[in-house]
């Protein structure tokens, strides 16, 4: 711990990286987050690890958990702003020092998030979109015999599907791993030619104004901009509802599809978001009537597939 940066030992909240500085004539005391449950929330946590946790010797304490001082070496930050944060008095830690209090307190990664949100400030997002998918869903797409479904990541690109997907859609496997993309497939392939023209309407629509919120949510990611710059380049469609500039997340829809062996199926579309991953597990599905019968009889053609 003796080589860990500290934060300059000049007045908390004043200047330097590691603190949001004070507005002119103030001296960094600035209302920000909620600060009392900040300081509780530090505390509680510090008294939860261990001093093994952290490759510290337990010695002789008077209270559970970690000391103070410890904390603030672990941050890499002086023990005065510290023990300032945990009386719920200190400046605005920035988000620099929030990871930092996040490591040393070996935070879960949605108890991160809350510490960021009590300090006011908005979670730093992951650089990129998640790919790998939770066994917990591969298995629930496994067992779905009688229902299309499918797992896509923030920028629409196709991670996991079931045989009934396979059966609806196409084989997804069969297409190289670049056009298993939801958006690609409707605005550069012929997706859209099975879908009927009104709801193909909307969906492009919401599917760029989707779009463009994952680009402002992941501005460094190559494969993102990537996606972008192929649709730009591949569709006159996309170029003009990009350029108009909407945004909008994604919802939970109706779609009406053209099976080339059932015919039209209305198909209610629902998509559960995971927060964690920023992915999508959508399922299709009918309540009763012609398009039920429709999905039992892609049933017939997943299994023999």
């Amino acid at each position: 711990m003796g080589g860990a940066k500290r934060e300059s030992t000049v007045e908390a909240g004043i200047g330097g990286p590691m603190v949001e500085g004070a507005p002119d004539g103030e001296t960094g005391w600035v209302e920000y987050g909620d600060r009392a449950e900040l300081a509780a929330f530090l505390r509680r946590w510090r008294a939860r690890i261990q001093p093994s946790d952290v490759g510290l010797e337990p010695g002789r304490r008077r209270t559970p958990g970690l000391r103070r001082q410890e904390v603030a070496q672990l941050a890499g930050m002086s023990v005065d702003y510290y023990i300032r944060l945990e009386q719920g008095r200190g400046p605005r830690p920035s988000r620099q020092m929030l990871a930092a209090l996040g490591r040393a307190l070996r935070l879960t990664d949605d108890e991160r998030s809350h510490l960021h949100y009590l300090a006011g400030e908005v979670p730093v997002p992951p650089h990129a979109p998640v790919r790998d998918v939770r066994p917990g869903l591969l298995h629930l797409l496994e067992r779905l015999d009688d229902t299309p479904a499918l797992i896509c990541d923030a920028k629409y690109d196709i991670l996991a599907w079931n045989p009934m997907a396979a059966a609806l859609l196409g084989d997804f496997g069969a297409q190289p791993e670049g056009e298993r993309n939801v958006v690609w497939r409707f605005f550069a392939r012929s997706a859209r030619d099975w879908i009927d023209p009104e709801d193909a309407r909307r969906f492009a629509r919401e599917a760029v104004a989707d779009l463009r919120t994952v680009a402002a949510r992941y501005p460094r990611d190559p494969g993102v901009r990537g996606l972008v710059e192929r649709l730009l380049a591949a569709s006159a469609e996309f170029r003009a509802l990009w350029d108009e500039g909407e945004v909008q997340v994604r919802r939970s829809t109706r779609k009406r599809i053209l099976h080339p062996v059932v015919g039209w199926l209305d198909l209610e579309c629902d998509a559960l978001h995971d927060p964690a991953r920023d992915q999508w597990t959508v399922f299709y599905t009918a309540g009763s009537g012609a398009a039920a019968e429709a999905l039992r009889s892609l049933r017939s053609l997943a299994a023999a597939g």
